[in-house]
């Protein structure tokens, strides 16, 4: 990581380092971490496999579509675990008293919370699904032009985005509920897995769920039917690819709505 010194990153930047020379001390450990990731990242790509291996043609797409639109979701949600995922453990910190050290420093809480750790094993299941993305990328019939560039291009960044605001949300409804994690892991794991199926299949009360409200079809069903020129359901056309920038303000703004309410909400550890 390169040396910033003398700018406002300063402080994060020395704890990432520290987060990264901790996870690269013990190799062994290491290593089986990134294989259990890689693992994971197989297995997600497996169900959707023997889905369409079986239905060959699901919400009007094949299983290339499908290589595609796994492609595109798991990218954007396995790079966003890397920078986001550990705020997963905010509820241990808040049950421990742990959070209040926190408090007592000159920065941001979410700022120091998202940059107190990088998980580098979470680069396999990115990797896993990069690969399936390329795959999908080739194997479809896509007008390669300055458009479809710009559109793949958008949806990446937009849905790592996109997925980073769920994961703010989830972290603010924790200064409410005690051990709540497997609640919030509906709207953020459950939207990854949503993300990766076609919306069209969807009865319409999901529809409107995974379009609308936890809008995760914008990270890649939408951009998938876009790019392969498919008009898609009547609620969600496939120009709708192009307001990901949209969809993921959105996200923020609910997520940073939770996050100040929940700040104010909590007390302290009590310690």
């Amino acid at each position: 990581m390169a040396e910033l010194s003398g700018t406002w990153f300063t402080p994060y930047a020395a704890v990432l380092r520290s987060r990264i020379r901790s996870q690269r001390a013990y190799p062994l450990s290491f290593l089986s971490e990134v294989f259990s990731a890689f693992l994971i990242g197989l297995v997600e790509f497996a169900e959707v496999w023997v889905i369409f291996h079986n239905a060959r043609v699901l919400g009007g797409l094949d299983l290339d579509g499908a290589l595609l639109l796994f492609g595109l979701s798991n990218t954007a949600f396995a790079l966003c675990q890397v920078i986001f995922g550990h705020l997963d453990g905010l509820p241990t910190l808040i049950r421990m008293g742990t959070l209040d050290a926190f408090h007592l420093r000159p920065q941001p809480l979410l700022l120091q919370l998202i940059t107190s750790d990088i998980s580098l094993r979470r680069l396999a299941r990115a990797a896993v699904a990069t690969v399936i993305l390329a795959l999908g990328l080739i194997r479809n019939d896509i007008d390669w032009g300055a458009r479809s560039f710009t559109l793949l291009t958008l949806t990446l960044v937009g849905g790592i985005v996109l997925f980073g605001g769920l994961f703010v949300c989830a972290a603010g409804l924790q200064f409410y509920l005690i051990d709540g994690a497997e609640l919030t892991n509906s709207f953020t794991y459950g939207g990854s897995f949503a993300a990766a199926q076609p919306t069209s299949v969807f009865p319409t009360p999901l529809k409107l769920v995974f379009g609308l409200a936890i809008p995760v079809a914008f990270t890649s069903y939408l951009p998938t039917i876009a790019l392969l020129r498919l008009p898609g359901p009547a609620l969600l056309p496939s120009w709708l690819a192009w307001c990901v920038p949209l969809a993921a303000a959105w996200v923020w703004l609910l997520a940073m709505a939770l996050w100040r309410r929940g700040t104010r909400h909590y007390q302290g550890g009590g310690g």
